[in-house]
């Protein structure tokens, strides 16, 4: 196994580059960045209608009972509509659906794409995601300036592929 060479190893003896304080937020941001996630699309019925938006903030958090997480910002015009839903679906994005997921982070209305689905809650279902997880709103959290979500999955359906990735500000593919 091989692993390729970091430009330069985080030193613990250098001082840290981000302390909270006033005007820290874009070190803290940087250093957030080093970590890399997936990309997901979240979908939910609202009293509007369907309802999408682009998030990196899914993680996995029980097996037994099946349990997800995802985290919504309040700053986001869709906050209220995600967090009061009862059901909502999480997509995971391949490599090739980029603009999938561009498209719900501009906008969260539009579902008039081929081959969306409703499932038996009412939630469009994306087609030809990496995974799909159906859940049902188990309990919400504060999270500061964001709010966690907790889903217990009902269904879910994955298949083979390159996911889609975000790393330090940019969108790529993970080769396996």
């Amino acid at each position: 196994m091989s692993f390729a060479r970091a430009e330069r190893m985080s030193d613990p003896t250098e001082p840290p580059s981000f302390v909270p304080g006033p005007g820290t937020e874009r070190d803290f941001r940087d250093a957030l960045g080093a970590f890399a996630t997936g990309v997901t699309v979240i979908t939910a019925q609202s009293a509007i209608g369907p309802l999408g938006i682009t998030a990196n903030s899914f993680a996995s958090l029980s097996m037994a009972p099946p349990l997800v997480l995802w985290s919504p910002g309040r700053f986001s015009r869709r906050f209220d509509a995600f967090v009061e839903a009862g059901h909502f679906a999480i997509h995971v994005l391949g490599a090739e659906q980029f603009e999938l997921g561009r498209h719900f982070a501009r906008q969260g209305h539009d579902f008039d794409l081929p081959g969306v689905a409703v499932n038996a809650q009412g939630v469009p279902v994306l087609p030809g995601c990496l995974a799909v997880f159906e859940c049902a709103r188990e309990a919400v959290h504060d999270g500061g300036d964001h709010a966690i979500v907790v889903g217990r999955v009902l269904a879910a359906r994955h298949r083979r592929g390159v996911p889609l990735v975000f790393h330090r500000g940019n969108y790529g593919g993970f080769g396996a």
